[in-house]
């Protein structure tokens, strides 16, 4: 199945952290979308892999997209090397996507920079037709997308463009929500974590409130590139 966006996450919730609204206009607009999570996000403090599996599946449906698939990399010490990259090759060359989005550049947690790099590489990695893969006994062809965008996680980071989720907040909150072992909860006994506080829950909408403002709008994601951005014309431009 060919995507239109393919979105990589170093755990199940990142991608809709970080990216949800985007990924629930496009997929209003009719563009075909899947998400990739690296790992199983089994050394969270908080809930448990069986668990994480149940909220990702719900967190996919909200969002409407058409494919999640999980790649069972360990969470903490998944390294970029070749056989992490290969697996990310058949993922891209299975779905033949234009778009990529995947993990900040930098971030607080140390495998969301991992994540960004392991994806990129093998981005560009995936273009290249001397590097066979295989998928279901079948031979894949090279594929490389047009653009990988980085999005936003914990760390403020200067965006290089902002999209309006105006309309589809709502959504994304909603999509985040549905990983509830992970947020805040008054009448819960696990521990307390930097995203499990009421002010990191409070917080959701910050970010996106403030990069709405700036444009006028009421809310934006924003995202960083690895090439100029083009458009065909000055209107293009919000």
């Amino acid at each position: 199945m060919k995507l239109d966006i393919l979105a990589f996450g170093a755990h199940p919730d990142d991608v809709e952290l970080g990216c949800g609204g985007t990924i629930a206009k496009e997929v209003s607009l009719g563009k075909k979308v899947g998400i990739i999570d690296l790992t199983r996000g089994e050394l969270g403090t908080r809930g448990s892999v069986a668990i994480r599996n149940s909220e990702s599946a719900a967190a996919a449906k909200i969002l409407g997209i058409v494919a999640r698939e999980n790649l069972d990399m360990r969470d903490g010490f998944f390294i970029n090397d070749e056989a992490h990259q290969l697996k990310i090759i058949q993922m891209i060359r299975k779905y033949q996507p234009e778009i990529v989005l995947c993990n900040a550049i930098d971030d607080r947690h140390i495998d969301h920079g991992k994540g960004s790099k392991l994806v990129s590489d093998a981005c560009f990695l995936s273009g290249l037709m001397k590097i066979e893969t295989e998928l279901n006994g079948e031979k894949q062809g090279a594929w490389r997308p047009k653009v990988v965008y980085h999005y936003l996680q914990w760390k403020n980071i200067n965006p290089d463009f902002v999209v309006d989720i105006t309309g589809f907040n709502d959504k994304r909150i909603e999509a985040i929500l549905a990983y509830s072992s992970q947020f805040y909860n008054p009448g819960s006994n696990e521990p307390e974590t930097p995203i499990a506080s009421k002010n990191f829950l409070e917080s959701l909408n910050y970010r996106v409130q403030e990069l709405g403002r700036l444009i006028g709008t009421d809310f934006a994601e924003g995202f960083t590139v690895e090439r100029y951005l083009a458009v065909n014309s000055l209107e293009n431009l919000m």
